[in-house]
């Protein structure tokens, strides 16, 4: 039975002249991959191809699981312009997109990222937005998620509470070890990630904010944030992202 949804263009790639495969964030049945047959004709029923970012509501039928679904009809709702005119919103958006695809399982629900992604675009569209704290807070809450946001605040290999790093002890994230590592539980061995001053506050503003407290990420706290999840993140797929460089 065809069902109808929210949602949020993530990928497309060229199938025909005339045809597109869309990749789809939706709010019920998760990431779906349909064959949009005929859709860049002019009079087409969302009135040309479909663009990366665009919201809607959408008509789809699927098969079984891994084959390609059909696109019945796609209504735009939100275009998101703005993103459009400014290239680090841009940039940081489909950022964004590229996170919850490859971070998702194709036909596996997660109405919560759905709703993640969405205010985010949302937010990033508003002139006032801290665009590198939007980031730092989407990336964090997709990884805890998906379940591998990791040790962020005691160390994985001892337990003690980790400490502000002073300049002959340093602290380190080990994203195969899966958290932060204390100076007596580092070795040569492990691949790491030097954690700063900023990059530890930022990381206990954002437990804060998941506590329910109020508060702000300054820009120096969320680049580093930033930085820190993205190294994570590219470990854990294999890769690293297209637009991470240009996003992080």
């Amino acid at each position: 039975m065809p069902s109808r949804e929210s949602a949020i263009c993530l990928r497309t790639t060229d199938y025909s002249e005339t045809s597109q495969v869309v990749h789809f964030l939706t709010r019920r049945s998760g990431v779906v991959r349909l064959l949009a047959k005929g859709v860049k004709r002019p009079k087409s029923k969302s009135g040309g191809a479909i663009d990366l970012l665009s919201e809607g509501d959408l008509l789809f039928s699927t098969k079984d699981t891994g084959a390609l679904g059909t696109l019945m009809e796609f209504s735009e709702t939100v275009s998101h312009t703005p993103l459009r005119r400014d290239a680090k919103r841009l940039h940081v958006s489909l950022y964004l997109l590229e996170l919850a695809h490859e971070m998702l399982a194709e036909g596996d629900p997660h109405p919560e990222v759905f709703a993640l992604l969405h205010g985010a675009l949302a937010r990033l569209a508003q002139d006032d937005a801290p665009i590198a704290a939007v980031l730092a807070y989407f990336q964090w809450r997709l990884l805890h998620h998906v379940g591998l946001l990791g040790g962020l605040d005691v160390c994985v290999g001892c337990g003690q509470a980790v400490r502000e790093p002073s300049r002959k002890e340093a602290v380190v994230f080990s994203s195969r070890q899966g958290g932060i590592l204390c100076p007596n539980c580092q070795t040569d061995r492990e691949e790491t990630f030097a954690l700063d001053p900023a990059a530890l506050a930022g990381l206990a503003g954002l437990a804060a904010v998941e506590a329910g407290q109020k508060g702000l990420l300054p820009p120096a706290q969320a680049n580093s944030v930033n930085r820190l999840l993205a190294y994570h993140i590219t470990h854990q797929l294999g890769k690293a992202l297209r637009m991470v460089r240009y996003a992080v």
